[in-house]
């Protein structure tokens, strides 16, 4: 039994119709760290992750592709997966503040403020104290430290850092 057309034309284009247009195959992709760092900014984190996926692929799992899945996994609230993969950016390059800062957010979500506190003094240190996010995280890590047997601390906001241009804003009521 054969099929049946709706229109005389079969499968070629109506001169009246319109068409999506084809795949540029000569074109240049985008870096999909870059990607996966704007759909982080947009709280696209599921997409984020696929787009460090995909600059894994091309690049290895660099410092830049673990710090950005950790930092995704942070925004969806995969502490366990965040810490693991900030954990080995960290040991790959010891000398970005970005990446320990947003280690010591992890942390201080899961309630290791001690350990929060010295990874947060180290981002500080690395950065000579010029970012503000640092600097204000390690100001909620020595509060939450201070503070920890008498005031729960119900108003932090942590400040996820992005290596280069940007910063990202996690809330830890997630």
């Amino acid at each position: 039994m054969g099929l049946a057309a709706c229109s005389p034309g079969g499968f070629s284009a109506a001169g009246d119709q319109v068409f999506a247009p084809g795949v540029n195959q000569n074109a240049v992709a985008e870096d999909g760290i870059e990607v996966g760092h704007r759909l982080m900014a947009a709280g696209q984190f599921e997409l984020a992750i696929k787009s460090f996926n995909r600059a894994a692929l091309e690049n290895g799992l660099d410092v830049e592709v673990l710090s950005g899945l950790g930092s995704a996994n942070l925004g969806l609230g995969r502490l366990g997966q965040a810490e693991s993969l900030l954990r080995r950016a960290v040991k790959k390059d010891a000398k970005q503040p970005e990446v320990w800062n947003n280690l010591g957010v992890v942390l201080m979500e899961r309630g290791k403020t001690v350990e929060a506190e010295q990874i947060l003094r180290r981002a500080y240190a690395l950065d000579n104290g010029e970012s503000d996010a640092i600097r204000d995280n390690l100001r909620l890590a020595l509060a939450k430290s201070e503070n920890s047997d008498t005031l729960p601390l119900d108003d932090e906001n942590y400040k996820l850092v992005r290596r280069g241009s940007g910063d990202y804003l996690i809330s830890p009521t997630l």
